[in-house]
């Protein structure tokens, strides 16, 4: 693939939704659609905003092992990331990422709720586009 880095932010930053999975205590995975992330960094590194009682934040405290995908229903095209996901609780980090129109999910705001952030680094990954799938690093 051609500059993956272009073509896979591509269709990441024209999703609204995508998918994280975790791992629970009996080794299953578990899938949960998300709103997009509130920040990405390149394809490595994503930033995503939770409530810190969720049972994924439970999940990715004990294993932290994960998956994101994002589908381009349109063409018929998706990447799968795997790597970590490390539950991010710093608040520098929290303050730099919060925005306003989060009040409606954290009602006690940035310091007084339970507005956490999950923070996704992925290692490899797999794109499909048309009709064909192809693996890769990320670097």
């Amino acid at each position: 693939m051609k500059n993956a880095i272009e073509t896979i932010g591509n269709l990441i930053d024209h999703q609204s939704v995508s998918f994280i999975s975790s791992v629970d205590e009996e080794g299953y995975p578990n899938t949960k659609a998300m709103l997009a992330s509130v920040k990405r960094e390149g394809i490595r590194t994503f930033y995503w905003h939770t409530n810190s009682p969720s049972m994924r934040v439970k999940q990715y405290r004990k294993n932290p092992k994960a998956c994101i995908y994002f589908c381009d229903k349109r063409f018929f095209r998706g990447v799968m990331l795997k790597g970590c996901m490390e539950v991010v609780d710093d608040d520098a980090v929290k303050r730099e990422i919060w925005r306003d129109e989060f009040s409606v999910y954290y009602r006690g705001g940035v310091d007084g709720g339970d507005f956490i952030l999950l923070k996704f680094t992925a290692e490899t990954g797999r794109f499909y586009s048309h009709f064909h799938s192809e693996d890769f690093e990320v670097e």
